[in-house]
């Protein structure tokens, strides 16, 4: 148990690291990654009002696995979907302190080849 608050504490150290960087504004916003062992999760945020602008999920689109890549590149597709329906062309990836391998690799890919750019 203390292996895992521990490495979830150095994941959200890694994620205020990088969220010094990466900040959402109304002309390009924050896609944000979150992903448990069960689902995955994805929301785009307007870091200057603090408004979540879309979301998607596994669970939302429920999923049967949600936590496999496959789940991922739906979720991308789904996200990329709602973005572009929104008028969000542009977005600044965020990988939540996650390494950019696999689940959120596949995320971040499906919402790029879905039509998002970042």
């Amino acid at each position: 148990m203390l292996n895992l608050q521990k490495k979830n504490e150095e994941r959200i150290r890694r994620h205020k690291r990088v969220r010094n960087v990466v900040n959402g504004t109304p002309d390009c916003p924050r896609l944000n990654v979150f992903r448990s062992n069960a689902n995955i999760f994805a929301q785009v945020i307007d870091d200057t009002t603090g408004k979540t602008l879309c979301a998607a999920s596994s669970l939302e689109l429920k999923l049967e696995n949600g936590g496999n890549v496959e789940a991922a590149k739906k979720v991308g597709e789904a996200i990329a979907k709602k973005c572009l329906d929104a008028k969000i062309e542009s977005v600044r990836f965020d990988r939540g302190g996650y390494v950019y391998h696999g689940r959120v690799q596949a995320l971040a890919e499906a919402a790029r080849e879905a039509g998002l750019k970042f």
